[in-house]
């Protein structure tokens, strides 16, 4: 026997759940899948409507009865449940349940679970079923998110990639966003997570009180408003189902509710194709560009500000645990927020620029987009990259600071390349103190330089300072790496950070 509790928060449970097309297409009544746990004993199907009708059907490995719900924090009270099986007589039962403590378990007055179909074989049970996405049952959960009535909300949560028994590829995503909700999504990232990341259940701001919904930093994929589907080339993708492979990721949905428009409902996600039919590499991201927090800053009332964070792969082969091998890159994604017009990423060797990897002199938030180089670029070990933003604030009377609000700013550059490394990001920013000294402010840490900033007469020539002291200051660089070791060694990894100052 078995029981299945969807240990998701109720009000996210179909905004989270990331969908997973493999290459052996499902029949058509239910297009989207995945297995509930680790030993692939419980698997579910399901679909919806435009009439927000759910479809679910159940197939466990096990006779009986199962049961299958929605928990509003991970854990069994408060609980909405539907409980179906056969009796050994062979007639069926099916209920709707709600769970009042660890062991009470009482059933609805109001049936608001429909039941489709029930069989059983040998060796396992299949629930067929439908609900509506939301019922007028206080007992039921809804089975949507509520958008939060803020100008910004990073939602979080952390679920497993598809539990396969041999090595595939993600040869493909594409956004799935509620079609009412296009002005609300601003970008979705999914995260791989190291195998040995103790992780939290249940959704939460990403970068709120709670730090461990911050965890698991290289990005697998992502998309961001104005963008659409990506397919990879034909001779890489992204590897999931070995030793080594993510077992785990964290997807992360930014919402801007500029209006603070209450009763907002989103589904939205991100579709992921994968196959046993490998190509010749293992795809990895490399996420470039200003460290976003707490030191980036723009002035106010600037025509043009432009802004550089460094990546120095000197460290890379240290940081990795072993040689890196040459990065060659096919694809990147340009990102900043609303006064961001421009963005640049050069390549340095021994001191001189090499190439710029790529530009975009007319940037559009609202055109954000995966682009495939015009020819594959090959980065080498001691490589420098270069992220220069220009940005105008001619509407604002206050600094701009770096953060995730979309009314903050970021900085960024996303490189897609072959063969994968461990190496998640690498980025930087200037000594603040330095900057704070050239606009002749006094400080005596970086702390105390940030709050400076505050006190300058700010004009054309002291945002041209600052520009200028930026530029030339010293960078400290951030590189960031996942460890995606075997879960059956004995030391294994989380995430690793080192600062270094050049």
């Amino acid at each position: 026997m078995a029981a299945v509790f969807s240990r998701v928060k109720g009000t996210l449970f179909l905004l989270f759940l990331l969908h997973f097309c493999s290459g052996q297409p499902a029949p058509p009544l239910l297009r989207f899948s995945i297995f509930l746990d680790p030993s692939n004993m419980v698997y579910l199907r399901w679909d919806h409507d435009e009439q927000e009708l759910m479809t679910f059907e159940l197939q466990v490995h096990t006779t009986g009865w199962v049961a299958f719900g929605f928990s509003p924090h991970g854990e069994l009270p408060g609980s909405d449940i539907v409980i179906g099986g056969v009796f050994s007589n062979g007639s069926i039962y099916f209920s709707d349940f709600h769970v009042v403590d660890e062991a009470t378990l009482e059933e609805d007055e109001s049936q608001d679970y429909q039941l489709l179909s029930m069989t059983e074989n040998d060796t396992s049970t299949t629930m067929l079923f439908k609900r509506h996405l939301r019922t007028c049952d206080p007992n039921d959960l809804d089975i949507t998110f509520a958008v939060p009535v803020e100008e910004t909300k990073y939602a979080c949560t952390f679920m497993p990639l598809p539990m396969v028994k041999q090595k595939h590829h993600i040869y493909k995503f594409e956004p799935v966003i509620t079609p009412h909700n296009i002005t609300l999504v601003h970008h979705i990232l999914v995260y791989a997570c190291g195998n040995a990341s103790v992780l939290p259940s249940g959704i939460d701001d990403c970068y709120g009180a709670n730090p461990d919904f911050a965890l698991c930093s290289q990005v697998l994929v992502g998309w961001a408003v104005g963008g659409e589907s990506y397919q990879f080339p034909d001779e890489a993708a992204v590897s999931i189902g070995t030793p080594w492979d993510p077992q785990y990721i964290r997807l992360e949905i930014h919402y801007s509710n500029f209006d603070l428009l209450p009763g907002l409902i989103d589904s939205s996600g991100i579709r992921l194709y994968y196959t046993p039919e490998l190509r010749k590499h293992d795809v990895g991201t490399l996420q470039t560009g200003i460290f976003t927090f707490p030191l980036h800053f723009i002035p106010p009332g600037a025509e043009s500000y432009r802004s550089y964070g460094l990546c120095k792969s000197s460290q890379f082969d240290e940081m990795n645990g072993m040689r890196v091998p040459d990065l060659h890159v096919f694809a990147y994604l340009l990102h900043t927020h609303l006064s961001g017009r421009g963005v640049k990423a050069a390549q340095y060797r021994n001191g001189e620029q090499l190439r710029i990897i790529c530009e975009d002199n007319k940037y559009d938030f609202t055109l954000q987009e995966i682009r495939d180089m015009k020819e594959i670029i090959t980065i080498k070990p001691g490589d420098e990259i270069l992220v220069e933003c220009n940005f105008q604030t001619l509407d604002r009377s206050e600094i701009t600071f770096g953060g995730p609000s979309t009314m903050n700013e970021m900085c960024l550059t996303f490189l897609f390349y072959y063969p994968r490394n461990n190496i998640s990001s690498c980025m930087g920013y200037p000594d603040i103190l330095y900057i704070a000294h050239e606009l002749k402010q006094e400080a005596s840490d970086a702390v105390e330089g940030m709050m400076a900033m505050n006190f300058v007469d700010w004009d054309n020539e002291t945002v041209k300072i600052a520009e200028k002291a930026a530029k030339e200051a010293d960078q400290v660089v951030m590189i960031k790496t996942i460890n995606v070791s075997p879960p059956s060694e004995q030391f294994v990894a989380g995430e690793l950070e080192s600062a270094l100052v050049f």
